[in-house]
């Protein structure tokens, strides 16, 4: 087959990926794919799993060293089918503890320490590495094999470009459809939908070329016995150490393998998706591994000795003169390969900007929770770190110059990440594991993996002299770093992972035992072991009054977006019996909010983040007690209670806001009357005392007139203070006429401005807008919503008091409603006065100074209620920011 189609065909396989991934998120925002969420995708996507070494080097394996190659698939099944209630309460910490990585899941229990997240981050990024680089390598091997001309060969004319080349596409596509927004709950619906695309290629490809082979080369099921009977496989001998040490090994990589932990726990949304998986998943498995045998025996008697047994699933159909089959073949083993690398690349990318990048820019900042763009530097930080991570895996494939066995380097990876599972087991079973014994176990684990295992995977002279492995620093035989302590004999691979595992249990089991966990450790061991009994409501844990709700607002709207975030303030407002969007930063609210923004930036990031601005974490002796000593009685009365008190507070808040409230409004009104008598007297004494001159006679012409227009410019400015509060009277009363129509916002906004411009007319006043998004017709009364406009931008003329005065207008349209945003760049108004400047007693300015009675946004109020709408001040824009909210059609009846 030319190689041209072949990378075509692979191009052309890419975009077909990436217009599913592209139009399944599209589809998603909508919510307009519901199977998306069901537990065929879910159980599909596990089967990342499945990666370019069960697809190409199971049969490898299987050639080398007979039926060992099972133990890669028997480790997970009996995972998914003996213990997956396990899973489960993984699952359902992960959702309410808004856990975004294997990393955020250790930082969260042990007290949300980023200190263990950065080091479950560079495990998990060492243990991938070799895992890419084994991709990278099927990829190129792959490509060679087509490249060639005869199937046994495989001299690809420059390998190193072709990893570069695919190393490249994998990072550019991860970017697009994994880092495209910051999702609160980390979850990729298209990428996901994507890998249960490739999940269908793969296996159908294995199985394609395994049909080929028992039925179309073979005579079928009893020829195959007999070939395997006369191979090398049938001299195999079961050696139950290796055996059983292996299987472990898988059943450990299954949990603990970062681009799994993502498949299974975060991008997962229902958790009875997992009895599903049980089943189906270990059916996968069993599909993968049904025809790895017979391609490896028909390969080993097809091909020439010479042969590399990892590649049969493509020479033996090149060698029979099947290029279509082989160039399936081909897809299938592309779809393992990029599967895992996508996925992998996220969820390391995730971690490495939660817990290294986030907290560097946390400590280098003055006040870093409330300033600065945090979206688009975690987004930044994610990109950079999923090409960083795919350039490490190139790095090491070049360095390790390539494995012969694939097996042998995905084997590594799962001793890497194997030494997470003591922490994890840990963590969700006992509360009495501690973050110094998690710390002792995770170095202890990880440096023994290194020395034993990874760097002497480079082969002798790489990293190690060939001396110093034969016999060990300063020629210390027992601290050879492939016999430890003297013991011989032992197989590299399983005597790294006995070591490892063993040291790491041990350390973390001691320290946990010799060390008391503090306060949060406690209350997050309580939330995570009795997830099911208690829950998992996390700990309450926040400082009352040492956080501002506006400060809040203005972090989460870094983090979470303008909209997400004052949609989440607005409701905790009403739940409070509060109005607009700033609640009372309750330790609920507070807690609540840790748990939101921890699905964005990991739950130690966002724990600090808050910590800068509501203080430490405090808990009392009592909290404690009732932790340790809580029973199911003891909680059903401490519920009733919760909520019995919740309601009175919620009651007396409002009782305490309104007579507040009532109080402010009092002495609003006293003053209003004063103003009121003011406004209304001056114009009167001036008209009484210029008319009383002019009924003296007897004067010039000129004066005559110019005291007559004194006059009627006095009763001009009486007659518009009496048709303000003759208006806001009607519009109370809900008198008010209508006169419903269609108008242009753009034109409605552009006369606004117009007639808004008379108001201070020296000031030189710049203002931000966007014509296409106000290019939108509303059924409605143009010249009532006008006049809150006017309003809205005369006041802003008015009393904006910067330097240099800016007005941003922006309108949004979202399902049947519209929304317009007025916000200056001044100082904004203080938060004691914000609930008052609607009411028709309120005047924040001088109450001694001439000007209006205060009436404008009290009418501008009640003109948005009779249109069907709300006008609403917006706290945390920087400056005065008011939001006008109306329908797009407003009926007769409104």
């Amino acid at each position: 087959m030319p190689f041209d189609i072949l990378v075509l065909s692979c191009l052309a396989y890419v975009i077909l990926l990436f217009l599913v991934a592209f139009l399944v998120e599209r589809r998603a925002v909508r919510g307009a794919l519901p199977w998306l969420r069901s537990p065929l995708i879910y159980t599909l996507s596990l089967s990342i799993y499945c990666t370019a070494w069960t697809f190409y080097g199971a049969v490898g394996y299987a050639a080398r060293s007979g039926l060992e190659f099972l133990t890669i698939y028997l480790g997970p099944s009996l995972v998914f089918i003996g213990w997956w209630w396990a899973l489960r309460k993984l699952v359902r910490i992960g959702r309410q503890q808004r856990v975004t990585s294997i990393a955020d899941l250790i930082s969260s229990r042990y007290g949300k320490s980023n200190l263990l997240g950065v080091i479950v981050t560079l495990i998990s990024v060492c243990a991938a590495t070799p895992y890419i680089a084994l991709q990278l390598q099927s990829v190129t091997l792959s490509f060679a094999v087509f490249a060639s001309s005869t199937p046994e060969g495989w001299a690809l004319p420059d390998r190193d470009s072709t990893a570069i080349w695919v190393a490249g596409g994998l990072a550019l596509f991860t970017i697009l459809f994994g880092t495209r927004k910051l999702d609160a709950n980390e979850q990729h619906t298209g990428v996901v939908t994507a890998i249960a695309v490739e999940a269908v290629v793969k296996l159908v490809a294995l199985v394609a070329v395994g049909i080929f082979v028992v039925w179309g080369i073979a005579d079928g099921p009893a020829d195959i016995i007999a070939r395997i009977d006369r191979s090398p496989i049938a001299d195999w001998e079961l050696q139950p150490a290796r055996w059983a040490g292996l299987t472990f090994l898988a059943a450990a990589a299954v949990i603990c393998l970062p681009r799994m932990f993502q498949v299974l726990v975060v991008e997962t949304n229902d958790e009875r998706h997992l009895a599903t998986a049980s089943w189906a998943f270990p059916l996968y498995m069993f599909l993968m591994s049904l025809f790895v045998v017979p391609i490896a025996v028909v390969g080993l008697d097809l091909l020439p000795p010479g042969a590399n047994p990892d590649l049969f699933v493509l020479t033996v159909p090149l060698d029979q003169g099947q290029g279509g089959l082989a160039m399936f073949a081909f897809l299938g083993g592309f779809s393992s390969a990029t599967s895992m690398v996508i996925v992998a690349a996220i969820a390391l990318a995730t971690m490495v900007s939660n817990h290294i990048v986030m907290p560097l820019w946390l400590s280098l900042r003055p006040s870093p929770a409330i300033s600065g763009d945090v979206r688009r530097l975690v987004l930044l930080s994610r990109r950079i770190s999923i090409a960083a991570v795919l350039a490490l895996g190139y790095a090491y494939y070049r360095l390790s110059g390539g494995s012969s066995a694939l097996a042998a380097i995905g084997l590594i990876s799962f001793v890497g990440v194997a030494q997470i599972l003591p922490s994890m087991l840990g963590g969700i079973f006992w509360r009495g594991a501690t973050r110094a014994g998690a710390l002792a176990g995770l170095l202890i684990g990880f440096a023994v993996w290194l020395y034993a295992l990874f760097l002497p995977s480079f082969g002798a002279d790489a990293v190690f002299s060939a001396a110093f492995l034969a016999e060990g620093p300063l020629g210390i035989g027992w601290l050879r770093p492939q016999a430890l302590f003297g013991v011989q004999g032992m197989d590299p691979l399983i005597h790294a992972m006995f070591w490892s595992l063993v040291l790491n249990t041990t350390a973390f089991c001691l320290g946990s035992i010799l060390t008391f966990p503090k306060p949060l450790e406690r209350l997050q061991g309580a939330a995570f072991v009795n997830v099911f009994e208690t829950g998992g409501s996390g700990p309450k844990g926040w400082a009352r009054g040492k956080a501002e709700a506006e400060d809040l607002l203005v972090m989460a709207q870094r983090i979470l977006g303008e909209e997400a975030a004052l949609a989440l303030f607005e409701t905790e407002a009403r739940a409070q019996g509060k109005a607009g969007y700033l609640p009372d930063a309750t330790p609920a609210f507070v807690e609540r909010l840790e748990l939101r923004l921890a699905g964005s930036v990991g739950a130690a990031t966002a724990h600090a983040m808050l910590s800068q601005l509501a203080g430490r974490a405090a808990v009392s002796v009592e909290d404690l007690l009732a932790v340790a000593n809580e029973t199911a009685q003891i909680m059903e009365y401490s519920a009733r209670l919760e909520a019995q008190q919740a309601e009175l507070t919620r009651t007396a808040r409002q009782l305490r806001e309104a007579n507040e409230k009532l109080t402010r409004l009092s002495v609003q009104k006293d003053a209003f009357l004063s103003q009121i008598s003011h406004e209304l007297r001056t114009p009167m004494t001036s008209i009484r005392a210029f008319s009383e001159i002019l009924m003296e006679g007897e004067m010039p012409a000129e004066m005559s007139v110019r005291y007559a227009k004194i006059i009627h410019d006095e009763a001009i400015r009486l007659t518009r203070l009496l048709d303000d509060l003759l208006d806001l009277s009607v519009l109370e009363n809900g008198a008010v006429q209508l006169n419903l129509g269609l108008a242009n916002l753009n034109q409605m906004i552009d006369r606004a401005l117009q007639a808004a411009a008379h108001t201070r007319p020296e000031r030189s006043f710049l203002i931000h807008r966007d014509p296409v998004a106000e290019n939108i017709f509303i059924h409605t009364d143009g010249d009532r919503l006008g006049q809150v406009f006017i309003n809205l931008i005369s006041n802003a003329r008015k009393y904006c008091d910067s330097e240099r005065p800016e007005l941003r207008i922006s309108v949004r349209q979202k399902g049947g409603r519209v929304t317009v945003d007025f916000v200056d760049n001044g100082s904004g108004i203080p938060n004691e006065s914000q609930e008052l400047i609607f009411e028709k007693f309120a005047r924040l300015s001088d109450q001694t100074r001439a000007g209006g009675a205060g009436l404008g946004l009290a009418i501008c109020r009640e003109v948005m209620a009779n249109l069907g709408g709300t006008i609403a001040y917006l706290p945390g824009q920087g400056g005065a920011a008011f939001r006008v909210t109306l329908p797009l059609r407003l009926q007769r009846a409104a």
